[in-house]
């Protein structure tokens, strides 16, 4: 296959077209997913307490949802690549089918589970009957999430990330309007508290999904997608499944070991363990920004390696993480001369204020590494090996980051300032291995790749 020529400005503005709705959608979702949690708060603590907890059990749902989007959007992007549009619509179907199946598997577990599960938190009776309520309400029907993520992969797959985007922008409107009706009532319409903010949830995502199968009909493979036949396809399945179970255990791998390491915190005091927390929220804007760009080299070079064009792919790699570096370095700077004006909008507590403030000028430096392993992620999935960066974060969180933790913030005494020395350990770590896997041509699961 002859190697497409494009200049550094056109590889650049390709990048840039996918990312940049890629963030605004993380980013939007985040900020209204804070107005979100402000209208909960207003019921009362137990009822935040209970949505928290709820989120806790559903990250680990979405881990595995979202690993389906990652393998979908891999493979789509693969077979327009080589022009295959008609594999291209299989995969859809195929990836529609098992966004169903698993949903309805975690909704049937939620169903019988839920107490069970909200019980393995340790959290009290006053909140536990709260959370099983909004638990429920939320997860029992778990297979229109499987679907929002499915859907939305099966179009950036098409290079649409604009369209997520606006249906994710518009959904969340729709929550935050329905979240005010629903919990406090309004005219006819009694107020509902928890559970009301509950089927606001629902309600958008069944939005979402209507939007979505809308969009994805009128995309590049509408025309070869026939969704009123369905046929199980154990090769297709297959090869999403083994693309996806990586991405979905990297990501269990992580959520795991922050449990384990923030036990760890808790040992340094309820003010640290807050000040720790609460500079993880802040720097959830960095990762927005990370998760674009990585969404775009997903994306771009699982398409130019469906036709083969492994020195392009690794362009793009490169020039991804040269991007999302800037972008990011820029943040870190924020983070560094900002840190103790953003904290104060948390806290008015002195001295958490200033645990913060240290966290976030850590934080500044390890931006622009966090931005290597974030988007180079997402480029080794592209390239349909999504086994390294797992076993490198299985590695560096179970290992650096949980020891790291204990031996520099315990048993050297440095607080804060160890454990966010750890994360940057860990991150730095990871980034290395991932750029020099990539240097030295060994990323692509290809045995043809030869530049």
């Amino acid at each position: 296959m002859v190697e497409t020529k494009y200049s550094q400005k056109d590889i650049f503005k390709m990048i840039m077209i996918l990312a940049i709705p890629a963030i605004v959608e993380n980013f939007f979702q985040t900020i209204l997913g804070f107005v979100d949690t402000y209208f909960v708060s207003q019921i009362g603590i137990n009822e935040v307490t209970a949505v928290g907890v709820t989120n806790a059990i559903l990250a680990i749902y979405l881990a595995i949802f979202m690993s389906v989007g990652v393998s979908t959007n891999v493979y789509i992007a693969k077979y327009i690549g080589s022009n295959q549009i008609e594999k291209a619509g299989k995969v859809a179907k195929q990836s529609i089918l098992l966004s169903v199946i698993i949903g309805l598997l975690f909704g049937i577990i939620t169903f019988l589970f839920a107490e069970p599960l909200l019980k393995l938190m340790g959290i009290e009776k006053t909140v536990l009957d709260q959370g099983v309520i909004y638990f429920k309400i939320v997860a029992i029907p778990s297979v229109l999430i499987s679907l929002m993520f499915g859907l939305s992969s099966i179009l950036r797959g098409t290079k649409d990330t604009k369209t997520p985007m606006k249906v994710t922008i518009f959904i969340n409107i729709i929550n935050i309007i329905l979240d005010y009706v629903f919990i406090f009532g309004f005219w006819l319409i009694p107020s509902f508290g928890l559970a009301g903010a509950a089927w606001a949830t629902v309600i958008a995502r069944l939005v979402g999904v209507i939007l979505l199968i809308f969009y994805v009909k009128k995309s590049k493979i509408g025309n070869v997608l026939n969704l009123t036949k369905w046929s199980w396809d154990k090769e297709q399945q297959k090869e999403l499944i083994k693309l996806g179970t990586p991405a979905m255990a990297e990501r269990l791998a992580m959520r795991i070991g922050q449990v384990i390491y923030f036990g760890f915190i808790v040992q340094l005091g309820t003010n640290t363990f807050a000040a720790h927390q609460i500079t993880g929220n802040i720097e959830v804007f960095s990762y927005m920004i990370g998760y674009g760009f990585a969404t775009a080299a997903t994306t771009l070079i699982g398409e130019v390696l469906g036709s083969r064009q492994y020195e392009l792919a690794k362009k793009i790699a490169y020039y991804s993480t040269f991007l999302g570096v800037g972008v990011m370095s820029i943040f870190g700077l924020f983070l560094f001369v900002f840190g103790e004006w953003t904290a104060s909008f948390f806290t008015n507590d002195i001295f958490v204020i200033q645990q913060i403030t240290i966290a976030l000028k850590i934080d500044a430096f390890i931006q622009p590494i966090l931005a290597i392993v974030l988007i180079l992620t997402g480029a080794f999935q592209g390239a349909e090996n999504s086994k390294y960066p797992f076993y490198l974060t299985t590695i560096g969180i179970w290992l650096l980051r949980t020891v790291g933790v204990y031996v520099l913030g315990i048993w050297l005494g440095m607080g804060i300032a160890g454990i966010w020395i750890a994360i940057g350990l860990d991150n730095l770590f990871r980034a290395i291995l991932l750029f020099l896997k990539i240097h030295n041509n060994k990323w692509v699961r290809s045995t043809e790749l030869t530049v």
